[in-house]
């Protein structure tokens, strides 16, 4: 990896200019979409933040104001004249510049980059061609420039560490948040807002997860099949998430699972909606072999449900003694599992109960504060 000749960074004590790299924002948000719009909405309120600039390589065709699910929200005017101006600026000097998306634009010199996770390397199998030779091309040449690495996880941060010599003191682990809106909401509220889905609270299982090889999406409708007849037509598995790649066969099992009438696929869900199928349903389920955070578990916790997740990567780490663990890989195991997390009710009150404390403990507020904090930290006086 390159070398990166830097100074001691110092804490400015003047307002720092900030420009936020939005290339991952789009009409449907994943977890790292998530993640840049959490910054965008609340870093122009930190303390010591100057102005906020946005900075996307390509043309941004979506409105912004369709994330803010039509409330006010801080420094929403803002947002919305930036982005409507497509407001793409090639002046990287004399700003942090911040890639939340593992890179830098070309024109920046340095800057401070998000690794969310090393899934491209460390299962390459998983990920599309364009998407590894992406990274092939610019990763390491965006760790070269960069300042400082933010990593979501200490998981992450010790494998950056680890796969490419980052000095442990150029590399922070900032965990995510859970949104406020996900909370425990009472049957009535559920079952209106659930009807538009087909979907009645307390009947159903959930896995919410873009459907790409290392989330295990295959392997968990192997184990609910072997399920009794009666416990799937009682609880059906419901699957919501973004399309993914690579999954023309699992496409295949999840239309034969809802031809037998025991899988519901709705697809990408929209924000207006998933709070409440997080909160309606019985169990949730997060087989993911790896992962740099894993944030539906913890939304699932935040909303009064318990969980059930792998125990891989970064995941006992952040769902701590709040989740069940399984081997998805060992489908007898794991049907046994599932059936006894969706029948013994002790072990339920008692994971929901962990859960709604261990999701109180992700705030969104906490993750921007300490990312502002580390724009202040690195800035050198007129310039990073």
């Amino acid at each position: 990896m390159p070398a990166t000749q830097t100074q001691a960074p110092v804490t400015r004590l003047d307002p720092v200019d900030v420009t936020l790299i939005v290339d991952s924002l789009g009409p449907t948000l994943t977890g790292i979409g998530r993640y840049t719009w959490e910054l965008c909405k609340a870093v122009p309120g930190q303390p010591g933040i100057g102005n906020v600039g946005f900075f996307s390589q390509g043309v941004l065709e979506f409105d912004p104001a369709v994330f803010l699910d039509g409330k006010p929200a801080p420094h929403r005017g803002r947002l919305q004249r930036w982005f409507a101006e497509r407001r793409v600026s090639r002046k990287l000097r004399d700003t942090v510049v911040h890639g939340p998306n593992y890179f830098l634009p070309a024109d920046a010199e340095t800057g401070i980059i998000t690794v969310h996770d090393l899934s491209v390397y460390r299962f390459p199998e998983t990920h599309p061609l364009d998407r590894r030779q992406a990274f092939e091309r610019e990763f390491e040449r965006s760790l070269g420039r960069a300042c400082h690495v933010v990593a979501d996880s200490e998981t992450v941060r010790r494998e950056v560490i680890a796969d490419f010599g980052v000095p442990e003191s150029r590399i922070s682990a900032i965990p995510l948040g859970v949104d406020s809106r996900f909370h425990p909401r009472p049957a009535d509220e559920l079952r209106r807002q659930l009807a538009e889905l087909g979907l009645q609270p307390g009947s159903y299982a959930l896995c919410v997860s873009t459907l790409e090889p290392r989330k295990k999406i295959a392997e968990l409708i192997g184990a609910w099949s072997r399920l009794a007849a009666a416990d799937r037509e009682a609880t059906p598995l419901v699957l919501a998430g973004a399309k993914g790649w690579l999954n023309e066969t699992l496409h295949h099992s999840i239309r034969e699972a809802a031809a037998e009438g025991w899988l519901k696929h709705l697809g990408f869900v929209p924000e207006s909606a998933l709070a409440a199928l997080y909160a309606g349903a019985r169990l949730f389920l997060y087989p993911s072999i790896y992962e740099g955070f894993g944030l539906p578990p913890l939304e699932a916790m935040a909303s009064g449900t318990p969980v059930l997740v792998a125990d891989r990567s970064c995941l006992p780490e952040v769902c701590g003694d709040a989740a069940g663990y399984v081997d998805p890989d060992d489908t007898e195991a794991f049907t046994a599992a599932i059936d006894s997390a969706l029948t013994d009710s002790q072990w339920r009150e008692s994971a929901r109960e962990k859960g709604l404390r261990r999701a109180s403990m992700f705030r969104w507020q906490s993750c921007v504060a300490r990312t502002a904090e580390l724009y202040r930290t690195h800035w050198r006086g007129g310039g990073m």
